[in-house]
C-alpha cells in the first residue's frame, strides 16, 4: 500500500471533511426554512395589523362615508407609526384608497381587484410601489355585516432581510463553535485511534493481516484466540476441526461453544499448567493455554491445541509389544531351563519322571493359553489376555479369567474391547502395585446378551468420595513423570463404551470393581486409542 499520510492525519482529514459539509448543508438549510419562515411571521404580523385597524367601527363609518373629514390618512400614519410597518392602505370596494404613505396617491384607484371583497383575509409577498414586502389584506365590514373596504398592510423586505441576517449570524456562530467541537474531538479521536493501535499504520495493518492469515491457515495447530471478556477472536481451521466447531465461533464465549468439561476449564483458564492432555470424543489433545499482553496491557489469551491421537495409539502399541517382549524374554529363560531339565531327565531314563513334569507343564502356561483361545473367539483378544496374565505373573499378580467367560464372536469389536479389556486390567495391576500378597485381578467376559465385562480386584479402591471421578481425563492416583502419561486408560475406556451405546460401573469396597456393557449391534467408528 502507498504511503499517503499517517492514518491519525486521514482520519483527521476525513473527519474535518465531513464535518464542514454536514455543517455547511445544516446552515444552508436553516437558513432556507429560516427564510421562509420570516416571510410568514411578517406576513402574519401584517394581517394582524391590517385585521385590527379593519375593525375599528370608526374606519368602517370614515370609509361608507367617503372619509370627508380625512380622518383615515391620519388614522393610518399613527398605526405605521405605533407598528412598524411600511404601509397602511385603507380603500373602499371600488378600490379608491383613503391613505398611502405618498399622498398624491390618495384618492386614486387600485390598479389591481380589492381582494377583500370575499370577506376573507389575505396575506403573501407584495412587490408593489414601495418595493417587495411582506402584505396582509382584511375586509371592513360596517354595521349590517357587509364588505365596504380593505385594509392592505405592508412589511418592506428589507425588515425581514435584516431580521433574516440577524439570525443567519447566530446560526453562523453556532456552526462554528460546533465545529470548532468537531475538531477538537476529531484531534482527540485520532490520537485516541493511534494510542489503541499502537501507531500502526494502514499499511502495517495489511502485513499484519497477511501474515496472520498464513500463519493460522499454515500451522497443523488448532489456534484459538480469546479477549478480556473470554469471546473467541480468532480461530482457524485445524481448531474447528478438533473442536467440531462452527462457522459462527468467533464472538461466542467457550461455555457456548464446549460442553462441561475438562475442555472448557482449561479453556477458560479454570485449569492452568502446559500440556495438558485432554480427551475428547475423537480426538487426544495437547492444550496450552497462554495469557497475551500488548504495551503493557493484558488483551486475551491464545490456546492451541494439537493432535496427540495417532501418536499416543503407536505409543500405547509400542508399550504393548515392549511388554510382551521382556515378557518372551523372561520366558525364554524358563522355557531353556525346562527344555534342559527335560533333557537330563530323559538321558538318565527317567521316563516317569519325565512324563509327569511333561504334564506339569502342559497345565501351566501353554494350558492356560489354550484354555482362553478355546474360549474366546477373537484371536487379537485372546493373545491379549494370554500376554496380560503372562506379565501378571512376572509381577507376582494372578489374573484370572473366570471359568464361565466366553466370547464366541470372532469378529467382535476386536479393538474396542482389547482397548477396554486391557486398560482395565492395567488399571487393576496398577492399583495392586506395592500391596501384600496375594494380589488377584478376576475377569469375567461372556457375550449372552451383548457383551458383559466385569474386572475386579482386590487392591486397596478408590479414595474419592465420587468413585466416577475416575473416568475423568487427567485424573490419577499416581504421579510418575518417567511413566507413561496417566490418567487417560479410563477416560478412553468411558468414552469407548458411551459412544457404543453401552454403560460402565465403578464400584469400590474391598477392591475396586468395574462392569461394562455393550449392546449386540456393531457400530462402525473411526480409530480409537490402542489398549496400553
Amino acid at each position: 500500500m502507498r504511503r499517503s499520510g499517517t492514518l491519525a492525519s486521514r482520519i483527521l482529514v476525513a473527519v474535518l471533511g465531513i464535518l464542514v459539509v454536514t455543517v455547511a448543508l445544516g446552515v444552508f438549510l436553516v437558513l432556507r426554512f429560516d427564510s421562509r419562515r420570516l416571510d410568514q411571521d411578517f406576513e402574519q404580523r401584517a394581517v394582524g395589523i391590517a385585521v385590527t385597524v379593519a375593525q375599528d367601527p370608526e374606519v368602517a363609518t370614515a370609509v361608507t362615508a367617503g372619509d370627508p373629514a380625512r380622518d383615515l390618512q391620519t388614522l393610518a400614519a399613527r398605526v405605521v407609526h405605533a407598528s412598524g410597518a411600511a404601509y397602511v392602505v385603507i380603500t373602499d370596494r371600488n378600490g379608491v384608497r383613503f391613505s398611502h404613505p405618498h399622498p398624491a396617491l390618495i384618492g386614486r384607484t387600485l390598479e389591481e381587484p380589492v381582494a377583500a371583497l370575499d370577506g376573507r383575509v389575505h396575506m403573501g409577498i407584495d412587490p408593489g410601489s414601495l418595493g417587495r414586502s411582506a402584505n396582509g389584506k382584511a375586509p371592513i365590514v360596517d354595521a349590517s355585516g357587509t364588505v365596504v373596504g380593505q385594509v392592505s398592510v405592508g412589511i418592506l423586505e428589507t425588515d425581514v432581510a435584516g431580521q433574516y441576517r440577524h439570525e443567519a449570524l447566530v446560526i453562523a456562530l453556532y456552526s462554528l463553535i460546533v465545529l470548532g467541537i468537531g475538531v477538537l474531538a476529531s484531534w482527540l479521536l485520532a490520537r485516541a485511534i493511534k494510542r489503541v493501535t499502537f501507531g500502526l499504520e494502514l499499511h502495517d495493518f495489511a502485513a499484519l493481516l497477511q501474515e496472520r492469515e498464513a500463519m493460522l491457515h499454515g500451522i497443523r495447530e488448532g489456534v484459538l484466540c480469546f479477549d478480556q471478556r473470554g469471546r473467541v477472536t480468532v480461530v482457524n481451521a485445524e481448531a474447528e476441526r478438533l473442536l467440531g466447531l462452527g462457522p459462527d465461533a468467533v464472538g461466542r464465549t467457550a461455555d457456548e461453544l464446549v460442553p462441561p468439561g475438562r475442555l472448557r476449564e482449561v479453556l477458560t483458564g479454570g485449569i492452568e499448567g502446559g500440556d495438558l492432555e485432554i480427551l475428547t470424543d475423537d480426538y487426544l489433545l495437547v492444550v496450552n493455554r497462554r495469557k497475551v499482553g500488548l504495551g503493557g496491557r493484558a488483551i486475551g489469551s491464545v490456546v492451541t491445541l494439537r493432535d496427540r491421537t495417532e501418536q499416543e495409539s503407536i505409543l500405547r502399541e509400542l508399550r504393548a509389544l515392549s511388554g510382551l517382549t521382556s515378557t518372551l524374554r523372561a520366558q525364554e529363560h524358563e522355557y531353556a531351563n525346562r527344555l534342559h531339565a527335560m533333557g537330563v531327565l530323559l538321558d538318565m531314563g527317567e521316563l516317569e519322571e519325565a512324563r509327569d513334569y511333561l504334564a506339569e507343564l502342559s497345565s501351566g502356561a501353554i494350558g492356560r493359553g489354550e484354555d482362553l483361545r478355546s474360549r474366546i473367539a477373537p484371536p487379537a483378544l485372546a493373545a491379549l489376555l494370554t500376554a496380560k496374565v503372562s506379565l501378571a505373573a512376572e509381577q507376582s499378580v494372578d489374573v484370572v479369567v473366570t471359568p464361565d467367560s466366553h466370547l464366541d464372536q470372532p469378529r467382535a469389536r476386536g479393538t474396542d474391547l482389547m482397548s477396554i479389556v486391557g486398560n482395565l486390567i492395567d488399571n487393576a495391576l496398577e492399583a495392586l502395585s506395592g500391596r501384600p500378597d496375594p494380589r488377584i485381578v478376576v475377569l469375567e467376559l461372556n457375550d449372552d446378551d451383548g457383551v458383559h465385562i466385569v474386572v475386579r480386584d482386590n487392591g486397596p479402591g478408590i479414595a474419592a468420595e465420587d468413585p466416577e471421578v475416575v473416568f475423568q481425563d487427567g485424573w490419577s492416583t499416581k504421579a510418575d513423570p518417567a511413566g507413561p502419561r496417566r490418567g487417560l486408560g479410563l477416560a478412553l475406556v468411558h468414552r469407548i463404551v458411551r459412544r457404543r451405546g453401552g454403560t460402565i460401573e465403578v464400584s469400590t469396597g474391598e477392591g475396586t470393581r468395574f462392569e461394562v456393557r455393550l449392546p449386540g449391534a456393531s457400530v462402525p467408528v473411526g480409530p480409537t486409542l490402542a489398549a496400553r
